[in-house]
């Protein structure tokens, strides 16, 4: 891949920037525990993302709203009624949600070459949290709130490429879900980076799986910053 002719990179930020499948669990396994409710963990984000995706398929909401129709679904299906407080922990859960460990370092690399644009299935709010953890200034913010639309939707990536101004050859899109990212940036003509963290976390992704074949697959941020901006 010629990373020299992108000008802007576009992030996911949800499973690829922040371990969202580890505050995932971190919010939904007291509840469980507290029903005396024991699913295996792979099992719990693949219902996870099961849920999630017929939710964000239905007419645009909030993802706040979203996630609490989760926990109600979810607490349905286990045989429970998640308190009013326990349905709102999950979009709480958010702001404690933690990059993962090569994050932070890797957008900093990054940014001294490339201007930085986060592409997000988010609330402006919940991000606004989020945004503090991962330490950079990002060029722009693009969450679902805006485009009244979840990824897959290629509405996001219309937007995305409106709002940054320049043509799809000169945007780079990174992604860990191939279904939510990889194929419909494909479908747009960007170029795109499958940022596989479950490479070296084998088990189901929240995301769920997708056939989009990428450009370029690396394991982690780290190895993206070492082949876009190398020596720095």
């Amino acid at each position: 891949m010629d990373f020299a002719r992108f000008k802007v990179l576009t992030f996911d930020c949800y499973g690829t920037l922040v371990d969202w499948e580890s505050g995932l669990l971190g919010a939904l396994r007291p509840i469980l525990q507290k029903y005396g409710k024991s699913i295996p963990d792979a099992e719990l984000l693949q219902i996870y993302g099961e849920l999630e995706g017929q939710e964000e398929a239905e007419e645009y909401r909030p993802y706040r709203h979203i996630l609490e129709k989760i926990v109600r679904r979810l607490g349905r299906r286990l045989g429970f009624s998640p308190s009013a407080q326990e349905v709102a922990s999950l979009a709480e859960s958010i702001r404690d949600w933690p990059p993962f460990p090569d994050t932070v370092e890797a957008l900093r690399r990054l940014k001294t070459r490339y201007k930085l644009v986060i592409l997000s299935n988010i609330d402006d709010d919940l991000f606004a949290h989020t945004a503090r953890r991962l330490e950079v200034r990002f060029d722009q913010v693009i969450t679902a709130q805006q485009c009244r639309s979840y990824k897959p939707s290629l509405n996001n990536f219309r937007t995305a490429i409106e709002r940054i101004g320049l043509g799809p050859e000169a945007i780079l899109h990174c992604a860990e879900s191939r279904r939510h990212d990889i194929a419909p940036a494909r479908q747009l003509g960007l170029a795109n980076v499958w940022v596989n963290r479950h490479a070296t976390r084998p088990g189901p992704s929240a995301s769920g799986k997708g056939a989009a074949v990428p450009d370029l697959e690396v394991p982690d941020l780290k190895t993206l910053a070492d082949l876009a901006v190398p020596g720095v």
